[in-house]
Formats: structure tokens, C-alpha cells, sequence
């Protein structure tokens, strides 16, 4: 049951959200003026103006980073255990609290909900919303970037209002194996499985609270730095927006087959193409809505392949009719 211990958990995971946005529109003035030296320095560099601008970019972003997935790797080896073992135990109120707690970009969270999944302790609907819900990377690339932050809003209201509307709807409508609502003591359900960086997703030491943090924000800026080169080139280069604008419509579907490539670069990209302005917002979110993240892998690793194929179904055809309905409302 959902009480209001676990109601006060997401309330406060959200008022921390607050408080790193504050903070990091505070700093942000002072990183300029610290890394005023290191871009007079770039500048310098006999590259063209699309490199020079996507490195230094980028560089600004590396304090931003550190800072967001330092206060994450907290709020996860306070918060997950508790989270996780919740959701083993809901059944089919699952839904509800896997969406809310997907929105929390921890390491994994869809790596745990497919292994639980593949174990019948959560339900399909539940699976669903969290893959749904999930934001991997997406919040804290727009935490990293205090002027694009106001993004962060809506794109998780509308994955957690979609994860919620369809997982209850999948649960309730399409036939599906039953799950366990009470877990026998003999059952194990350690899930065994590793995020990014061979971070382990349920049973972290303090020593990551440092370690991880640093691993992951060289990992994340070096993938945001490549994607970055990339779209300064091709804005420079190729005329992308002129193509993309000539493409509006079919973006949705692009996005959505692109989002489902399990690897974290898929929501950098898309969110590094939401700040550039080069894809439409309904086109974001059909890939975001699509992208679970590792825990596509686990499922085809682990789970029937036909229930997993009507999983991806599911999951691609929701993405594609939401980036679809938004881009026509908006």
C-alpha cells in the first residue's frame, strides 16, 4: 500500500529537485567566470568555430555535473533500498510508485524493474510505466544546464502521466501471467545486476558515494562532447534544421526506433538536440517515452522472447502516438 511514509519519500526526493535547481542557477555565474581563462585559452586552438564552441560547451558542464551526480549518488544509497524493496512487495500497485520512482535518475532503475519483471513480482503495466517514466540521463544534462532547466518540468510530468495512464491500462485490459503479491521468504530476489560504470544497483558502499559520481560524470561529458561536436558540425555544415523542419512529422517515429537502443547516449543525444533546438519537443519525448535504458538488455537476456517483443511493441507504439499528440497540441 501506498502510505504517506512513502508519499514523504517523493515529496522530499522532489524538494531536493528544487534545491539543486536554486543552487545551480547560483553557481552559474561564477563557473563562467572561472572557466573565463580556460575558453580565452580554446579560442586560441586552430579549430573551427563548431569545435571551438561545442568544447567549451561542453567543459562548463563538467562542475555542473559533478555536483548533480554527487547529490544523486546520495539521495540513491539513502533512498533506493527503500524504494526497491517497496516495489517488490506492491503487485499490481505497482504502477503508481515504479512511475514515481523511475523519474528519480538513479543508476539502472529499469535494469532493477526487469529483473524484477522476469521474476513475476511486478506486472507488465508496472514494467511498462517504469520504462516509461524512466529519465536516465535526461534530468541531469538539464540540471547541468540551468538556462534549459525549465525543460525538466514538463517532459517528467508528461513520462510519469503517460507511465501511469498506460501501465494501469495494460495491467487492466491485456491478459498476462499473474504475479507474486506476497514474496515467500525462500525466494530470492537479488537482482544481480550492474548499472553504468559496473555500479552495482542495490547494494552500494560509501566509498561510491565519491567514486561513481567522478566515473560518471567523465563518462556522461564524454558522450556529451561528442554529441556536441557532432551538432555544431552538422549545424554548421549541413543545413540539419532545415531538414529537420522539413521532417516534423515523421520525427516522432525516427526518435521513438532511435530511443530504443539500450545505451545512455541515446538520452544524451536527444536532450543535447532539445537544448541545440534542433528536433521538435514531440519528437523528444517519443524518444525519451521509448528509451528504457539497460533494462531492454535484461529483459531480452532474461525474459520470454515473445513477451518481450510484445513489450517492445507496446512501448514503441505508445512513444510514437505521445511525440505525435504533443508536437500536434503544441
Amino acid at each position: 500500500m501506498f502510505g504517506l511514509s512513502n508519499i514523504d519519500y517523493f515529496s522530499d526526493l522532489m524538494f531536493n529537485y528544487i534545491m539543486l535547481i536554486s543552487i545551480l542557477e547560483k553557481i552559474n555565474g561564477l563557473n563562467e567566470a572561472i572557466f573565463a581563462p580556460v575558453d580565452n585559452l580554446i579560442e586560441r586552438l586552430p579549430l573551427a568555430d563548431w569545435a571551438l564552441d561545442g568544447i567549451c560547451d561542453s567543459i562548463h558542464l563538467i562542475p555542473f555535473l559533478f555536483i548533480v551526480f554527487l547529490i544523486i549518488e546520495i539521495l540513491e544509497f539513502y533512498y533506493a533500498e527503500k524504494i526497491n524493496s517497496l516495489l517488490k512487495k506492491t503487485g499490481k500497485g505497482g504502477v503508481l510508485i515504479g512511475a514515481l520512482a523511475a523519474i528519480f535518475p538513479q543508476c539502472g532503475f529499469s535494469v532493477i524493474a526487469s529483473s524484477l519483471y522476469t521474476k513475476q513480482i511486478i506486472t507488465r503495466g508496472t514494467l511498462i510505466a517504469v520504462y516509461l517514466a524512466t529519465s536516465d540521463e535526461t534530468i541531469p544534462i538539464l540540471l547541468a544546464t540551468p538556462e534549459k532547466a525549465y525543460f525538466i518540468i514538463p517532459i517528467v510530468g508528461l513520462k510519469l502521466f503517460i507511465g501511469i495512464l498506460m501501465g494501469y491500462f495494460i495491467d487492466f485490459t491485456i491478459p498476462q501471467k499473474a504475479v507474486k503479491h506476497s514474496i515467500p521468504p525462500e525466494i530470492d530476489v537479488h537482482i544481480g545486476e550492474e548499472g553504468c560504470c559496473k555500479h552495482d544497483l542495490e547494494h552500494g558502499s560509501k566509498r561510491e558515494l565519491i567514486i561513481h559520481p567522478v566515473l560518471h560524470t567523465i563518462n556522461i561529458w564524454g558522450f556529451i562532447l561528442v554529441v556536441t561536436l557532432i551538432l555544431n558540425y552538422c549545424l554548421t555544415n549541413i543545413a540539419i534544421t532545415n531538414l529537420i523542419a522539413g521532417s516534423r512529422f515523421w520525427q516522432p517515429v525516427a526518435a521513438a526506433f532511435v530511443g530504443l537502443i539500450p545505451n545512455c547516449a541515446i538520452s544524451i543525444g536527444l536532450t543535447m538536440m532539445l537544448i541545440k533546438g534542433t528536433i521538435s519537443f514531440g519528437a523528444v519525448m517519443s524518444g525519451l517515452l521509448a528509451n528504457a535504458g539497460l533494462g531492454l538488455l535484461v529483459l531480452l537476456k532474461n525474459n520470454d522472447f515473445k513477451d518481450t517483443l510484445k513489450i517492445i511493441f507496446i512501448l514503441l507504439v505508445v512513444s510514437i502516438i505521445s511525440g505525435f499528440t504533443i508536437n500536434f497540441l503544441s
